[in-house]
């Protein structure tokens, strides 16, 4: 990330930081010795910013125009963009996007026993399926992931890649990417053994991951709130009732399905494990593009 501006800290940013990110610059406000600093993950948008900034203090409306006019960059240019700055939040709605639609949502069962935690086939109406150490001796160590790739309907897949279009982009627009790989990596294969052992292995989503983020992102704004993701606390209140609302049932009554509870909770615990060890050593893992 770049700095552009240093602005005194008693100094009310809230509009212009509203404002920024209505225009779809991603940026932070860090604080250091008593001054606010404005960082901006793409520096092609720094001297646009500058003379907003410049405008919004001398009194002028912010203008209500497109980012993209400003800097001559098209809808194209926009969407290179987030490859570039982006690429494992799009990797992972990619490959999503790839394994549910091979696996039929979960219908086609050939496809599908390739990707569950465990292998697996029918027996008449029973299910049968490998132990977790059948799997580790078999080699077959990509089953512990695969299953976060997986989804079974349509709302469980659009649910699940707008949360991780909103929560992963964040982390990787701060973060070296391969801090965001180990904590998917780590959410999604704990969330996943916790799932299976539970459940057994008729499973996916990344909804473990998911709420693996959301955890990490809420306890990481009180560790350091001068690097502040800024995701909205009722989040994380609305993340909890929903894994009340699941483990008690509720929620499958309501026709959403089985739901991946114990993957849910155990993504969450993950992510609230994972702030603290990152935060300690936070100054070795900023980005820097």
């Amino acid at each position: 990330m770049v700095k552009v501006l240093e602005i005194p800290g008693g100094e009310n940013l809230k509009e212009f930081a509203g404002y920024l990110w209505q225009r779809k610059i991603p940026h932070r406000i860090h604080f250091n010795q008593g001054q606010q600093e404005l960082w901006l993950a793409d520096p092609a948008y720094a001297d646009f910013v500058v003379d907003q900034y410049r405008r919004w203090k001398q009194g002028e409306a912010l203008e209500q125009v497109e980012v993209v006019q400003q800097n001559g960059v098209s809808t194209g240019d926009a969407f290179a963009f987030w490859l570039l700055h982006t690429p494992i939040t799009l990797a992972l709605i990619g490959i999503s996007l790839l394994l549910t639609l091979v696996t039929g949502f979960g219908e086609v069962l050939q496809w599908l026993h390739w990707f569950t935690f465990v292998d697996f086939n029918y027996q008449g109406n029973y299910l049968l399926y490998q132990s977790f150490e059948t799997m580790i001796s078999g080699g077959e160590w990509w089953r512990a992931v695969t299953p976060i790739f997986l989804h079974f309907s349509l709302l469980h897949l659009v649910f699940n890649l707008l949360w991780t279009w909103e929560l992963g982009r964040r982390l990787e627009l701060v973060y070296q990417r391969w801090l965001l790989i180990a904590l998917v990596l780590f959410m999604g294969v704990v969330s996943n053994i916790g799932q299976f052992l539970m459940t057994g292995p008729m499973f996916g989503g990344l909804s473990g991951v998911i709420f693996g983020m959301m955890g990490y992102t809420w306890l990481w704004d009180r560790l350091c709130p001068e690097r502040r993701f800024g995701m909205p606390p009722v989040l994380m209140t609305f993340m909890v009732i929903w894994l009340v609302l699941g483990v008690s049932g509720i929620l499958e009554s309501f026709g959403f399905g089985a739901i991946a509870n114990t993957a849910h909770l155990v993504g969450l615990l993950c992510g609230l494990a994972a702030a603290p060890v990152v935060y300690q050593f936070r100054e070795r893992l900023w980005r820097k593009l």
